[in-house]
């Protein structure tokens, strides 16, 4: 310990400041908007689980079979036990149309805790300070902060309802080779249902993001954290379903969102990749707990396609109730309508500060969302609209995310709408 009980902390401590996302969690509000929080879940299925595995655990321990009663509660191979790979490998396969053999893709897979934790090992191996990445403007936070945090150039990609858009991303390469003397190495996008903005990206848009990084020998992070999530339109194939050779895509997913938030991702990485990522795994958490893959084995296996779309249809319900309060009360901008995912995106024709609005209008009115400057980064650069420049990132901060997971679709409609009429007797 130092003079003073203070330590020497590292730098980046210092520059980046804690997710205004989780600060936002401590405020208790009615109508709160602003987390990503799952609401509709198989609360009955996974207990049911629960004493399945229980009943057989307790069965092999009293039969004398101690070491597969005791392999339940005990450490693990890094990248996860193969029972449960072998589930998400098939399923990936079938219903993804993944490039995975029958029998040795499950190798291919590796387990982690949540998708976050993916994203910040692959961060970890890959970026040194100076190191270029490219990312949709605005993105999500829990990749923005890690990639700050490492030194990464951050360059941000216009979006429009439809999100990133392909001929932009090819704009961008040559203006920063030419700026920072180095290529991009990474391209990330959440295809669909992204957060914040909630928007899926067509076919069309996959295959050409493919071909950029083919052409510019980019790793393609595809963060399909919502592609279970969806609830209307048609079901589109994942950009890796192109990765043939699996060598260009790190396909990133999560039990969170689609089954329960047990912390617990599933990715298919490029070989080297995989490599990397299991040693960063290694020293960040040792492995991932067999009893949850044990868990989600069975869920994957029996489940999920049984219960799943209940959980769809709550989740539809509330999405149209949100629009619905939007549409009927909120002033003059442009806001996007999810097919699926969590987030509706809202930007205000006149400029005005979502934060500021938040702190002295909204949570005193008992509402909460995330101002839209928070998916932004730090310090990045963007590229010009027109597509000749790139520029200081600038935030948008008449913008705002708010989130219909959580909430009933009644409370959804009453809290929209009185958010609405504040907004509109704050813009005039």
């Amino acid at each position: 310990m130092t003079k003073n009980n203070r330590f020497d902390f590292a730098i980046w401590t210092k520059l980046l400041p804690p997710s205004e996302i989780r600060a936002l969690l401590e405020y208790k509000v009615k109508w709160n908007f602003g987390g990503g929080l799952p609401g509709a879940l198989p609360i009955e299925t996974l207990s049911d689980i629960l004493v399945e595995i229980s009943e057989e655990n307790k069965r092999d321990y009293d039969e004398g079979r101690y070491g597969k009663a005791i392999s339940l509660w005990n450490y693990g191979p890094t990248g996860g036990q193969e029972f449960c790979l072998r589930v998400l490998a098939d399923r990936m396969r079938r219903i993804d149309g993944l490039y995975l053999d029958e029998e040795s893709g499950w190798k291919d897979v590796v387990l982690t805790a949540g998708s976050q934790q993916a994203l910040y090992a692959i961060l970890d191996t890959m970026i040194d300070p100076g190191d270029v990445i490219l990312t949709p403007s605005p993105a999500y936070l829990g990749f923005l902060a890690p990639a700050f945090k490492m030194g990464a150039e951050i360059v941000t990609i216009p979006t429009d309802l439809d999100g990133i858009i392909p001929e932009f991303v090819e704009k961008a390469i040559p203006l920063a080779e030419k700026k920072f003397g180095k290529k991009p190495e990474i391209l990330y996008v959440v295809p669909d249902s992204d957060n914040p903005k909630g928007t899926t990206l067509p076919w069309a848009r996959r295959k050409a993001l493919f071909d950029i990084s083919e052409k510019y020998d980019l790793l393609l992070i595809e963060d399909q954290a919502y592609k279970e999530i969806q609830f209307k339109g048609e079901s589109i194939k994942p950009i890796k379903s192109l990765d043939k050779e699996n060598n260009r895509v790190a396909y990133l997913r999560t039990t969170s969102k689609e089954a329960a938030v047990l912390r617990m991702g599933y990715s298919v990485l490029p070989k080297g990749l995989k490599d990397e990522v299991l040693k960063d795994k290694g020293y960040l958490d040792l492995c991932s707990p067999t009893i949850l893959q044990k868990i989600m084995a069975i869920y994957y296996e029996k489940y999920i396609d049984k219960v799943l779309p209940e959980c769809l249809r709550t989740y539809q319900k509330n999405s149209e109730a949100m629009l619905k309060g939007i549409e009927e009360t909120f002033p003059a901008g442009k806001h996007t309508k999810p097919n699926g995912g969590f987030f509706v995106w809202y930007e205000s024709e006149k400029l005005f500060n979502s934060k500021q609005f938040l702190i002295d209008v909204a949570i005193p009115n008992d509402i909460m969302f995330v101002p839209g400057a928070a998916f932004y980064p730090i310090k990045g650069w963007a590229l010009e609209e027109d597509g000749s420049k790139l520029v200081s990132s600038q935030a948008k901060t008449n913008s705002m995310r708010l989130g219909y997971s959580y909430n009933k679709e009644d409370e959804i409609y009453e809290g929209i709408t009185r958010l609405g009429k504040l907004l509109t007797n704050e813009l005039g």
